[in-house]
């Protein structure tokens, strides 16, 4: 039943004219931790973007039984560290707050039940005592760990994170996926661009491999073959 699964259909991307991801087909089952992954120039990010209808594409995507093509409040985002300029003034509270406005309305303030799930998140990933710093402040890991508090009081059902442990220290990678654990357990689906094959399965309840087009996808342990691996990385950084 496609109702609680992730389906991608015949998924293309070009971009001037150059084929970026061919025809990728994959399913994955609800609540799990899936980790895309593959090497540098396969696609990983592009087909996230896909998925989100953040870039053009061609094909079919279902999520929870229903075509999207935008984020919705059942999908949630969270780019690359490098994305985000870490020198704007502001505070980590408020960061985490960004995350609720669509639910509160941007023209709206927040109220004491938005304040009280924004200091819960940042609870929950052990940053509460930096609730009021400036972002600038923060280390690499800390920083990761505030995105994950905002995507926290989204309360979205499936989350898509692109190297979400990239720059960061080992005890914030161990509270990050500490975390996702427990939103998977609460019957969310989490998707991750990863990078590290010798972790992959201590991490991930099922695994995507792909370069342009999906070499395998299923379990870690029936995914992570010999000859799936070098098909996915025999062609390097190809664009």
């Amino acid at each position: 039943m496609n109702e609680d699964k992730i389906v991608v259909k015949n998924l293309s991307v070009h971009y001037a004219g150059v084929s970026v991801l061919k025809s990728v087909n994959f399913e994955v089952p609800k609540s799990k931790i899936v980790g895309i992954m593959g090497p540098n120039g396969a696609g990983k990010s592009t087909l996230v973007k896909a998925i989100l209808g953040l870039v053009k594409s061609e094909g079919e995507i279902l999520i929870g039984g229903e075509r999207t093509t935008k984020l919705t409040k059942k999908l949630t985002y969270m780019k690359q560290e490098r994305s985000y300029d870490l020198t704007f003034p502001i505070l980590v509270k408020d960061v985490v707050m960004l995350g609720l406005y669509p639910r509160i309305g941007f023209l709206k303030r927040p109220k004491k039940e938005h304040h009280k799930l924004v200091m819960e998140a940042l609870e929950r990933v052990d940053m509460a005592d930096f609730a009021n710093r400036q972002i600038a402040a923060l280390s690499g890991g800390q920083w990761q760990r505030v995105l994950i508090a905002r995507i926290l009081v989204q309360d979205a059902d499936v989350l898509f994170l692109d190297e979400p442990f990239a720059g960061v220290d080992v005890d914030s990678e161990a509270k990050i996926i500490q975390v996702l654990r427990e939103l998977r357990d609460a019957g969310k689906s989490v998707v991750m661009i990863y990078h590290h094959l010798d972790s992959a399965e201590h991490y991930f309840d099922e695994v995507i491999l792909i370069n342009q087009s999906v070499i395998a996808c299923g379990k870690v342990e029936e995914v992570f073959t010999d000859e799936n691996l070098r098909l996915t990385y025999m062609r390097g950084d190809a664009k």
